[in-house]
């Protein structure tokens, strides 16, 4: 695994039917954090279902955002700034003119076509996702794009003017469905039939944001949130019968979404009448993180993306220098086991295993779970979170200081292998200082019932009472006998 932490700041202006986005990303190269983030709801696509152009009222607002975002990015010393301006621009009859304003400002966004949009929203969903199989919808104000996706390739994709905006209260799931049908290429039909649906867009995550506060989900992190077609169908009727204001309040839905929501939830249960995916799923990674990941080596690309984010929080956050994949080596042998998607969390694991050391030590434990279970990861899902948060609780000391809803997600055989994994974190972190070259310099194996830890002739004084009294402890967890030998 490399560093990637001379990546950004990069800024991305996204110029959309419904809103207008500014967004600077820093952290890891492989999976950018947002490091500011703020939209202003201009509507440029409301006036294009009727006159075919954008809204003169709409384009002030968005040409005042611009100048203010070029003026943000122009502090934050950005090192690249992309615009891009998507359906309402591309197909309103007065779109030049709004391109030349937003020029004057300062901003020259790139028109992108329909098919190009379908490809980065696509790209951004393969970003988060690497195994994504199925189709990508990416609903906006203006348009609907839907992209084939499978083995980490983004297909030829179709945009069809189906946005949120465009529809203005026509919400026949039944319509909807026709047009589908009439715009859909047959053989990307059959890519959707039986797979996933990706969900991309911010009405489509309010949609998914709306079923898991219903459902009281003890993770409501939106992505990676999967639904039936048959749970679209009974939200799309609680959106029916249920008045905005009460919607906002049972679901904490933005009032700006919850204008949308009606319409998203007709195109989304249209998609499952046509389409007939086995199940959905919300990406929170859409056009604007398909941009940065177009801009990849294949290198970088093939990263994956939750160990990439966990090396470069590992790293911002440590004392001592990430060490996280020497810690993973060094705990692997009393685990010969674990399949290929729990050494992959176990590493994880490791690679966070410093990320709590300076806040209060009566509160580490809280802190290193508050990280592995609502950190800004991708690649995961709620499972595999809940196993993230209970090997951190335990590598921090924090026994008893797990949360029992969200450990309630997963087996509690699985989540008592976690809590191994953490003990034995933290019996490395106690016996090396944190560090990589003592850790080099000591092994630990289980061998013929006895947990062996070897250390250098001259490294004996390592051995403290306080390292005994972990080294039992992970012994009694794993049921075999503490042994420690000098070479």
């Amino acid at each position: 695994m490399t560093s990637s932490r001379s990546f950004g700041p990069v800024g991305i202006i996204d110029i959309g039917s419904n809103s207008v986005r500014f967004v600077a990303y820093g952290g890891s190269e492989r999976v950018p954090s947002m490091l500011f983030n703020e939209k202003v709801m201009a509507g440029l696509g409301r006036g294009l279902a009727d006159g075919g152009r954008l809204d003169g009222e709409a384009m002030d607002m968005a040409v005042e955002a611009l100048a203010r975002f070029r003026l943000l990015g122009k502090e934050m010393q950005l090192k690249k700034l992309h615009a891009v301006a998507t359906a309402a621009v591309r197909d309103a009859s007065n779109g030049a003119e709004f391109i030349k304003r937003a020029t004057a400002v300062g901003i020259r966004p790139k028109v992108i076509s329909g098919p190009e949009e379908a490809r980065l929203a696509a790209l951004g969903v393969i970003s988060a996702i690497p195994d994504a199989r199925g189709v990508v919808a990416d609903l906006g104000g203006g348009s609907l794009e839907l992209t084939p996706v499978a083995g980490g390739q983004a297909g030829t994709g179709v945009s069809l003017p189906l946005g949120v905006l465009r529809l203005r209260g026509k919400t026949s799931a039944r319509a909807i469905a026709q047009s589908l049908k009439a715009g859909v290429p047959a053989e990307l039909m059959g890519t959707a039939r039986g797979g996933t649906l990706y969900l991309v867009g911010g009405s489509f995550r309010a949609f998914g944001q709306l079923d898991l506060q219903l459902t009281g989900h003890p993770l409501p992190i939106v992505h990676g949130h999967c639904l039936t077609p048959t749970r679209v169908r009974e939200l799309r009727e609680v959106v029916r019968s249920t008045g905005l204001p009460e919607l906002r309040t049972r679901a904490g839905v933005s009032s700006s979404r919850l204008q949308t929501l009606p319409a998203a939830a007709a195109v989304l249960d249209g998609l499952c009448r046509v389409l007939e995916p086995a199940r959905v799923a919300v990406s929170a990674f859409g056009l604007r993180e398909g941009i940065l990941f177009d801009d990849l080596s294949d290198q970088r690309r093939g990263e994956d993306p939750l160990l990439a984010a966990a090396l470069e929080v590992g790293e911002r956050l440590g004392r001592f220098g990430d060490h996280g994949a020497l810690l993973d080596r060094w705990i692997a042998p009393l685990f010969p086991d674990d399949s290929r998607e729990a050494a992959r969390l176990r590493l994880a694991a490791c690679l966070l295993a410093d990320v709590a050391w300076n806040a209060h030590s009566d509160f580490r434990a809280e802190w290193a779970v508050d990280m592995g279970v609502h950190g800004n990861w991708v690649g995961i899902d709620a499972e595999g979170r809940a196993v993230l948060g209970r090997a951190l609780c335990s590598a921090f000391g924090g026994n008893g200081a797990y949360n029992q809803a969200v450990g309630a997600l997963v087996e509690e055989r699985v989540l008592e292998h976690a809590d191994r994994w953490g003990r034995a974190i933290r019996l490395a972190q106690r016996l090396s200082g944190g560090t990589a070259s003592l850790l080099r310099r000591t092994a630990l194996q289980p061998r013929s019932g006895d947990l062996v830890l070897t250390l250098r002739k001259g490294d004996e004084g390592l051995y403290s009472e306080t390292v005994a009294k972990r080294f039992r402890q992970l012994a009694f967890a794993l049921n075999l006998s503490p042994q420690v030998e000098v070479a």
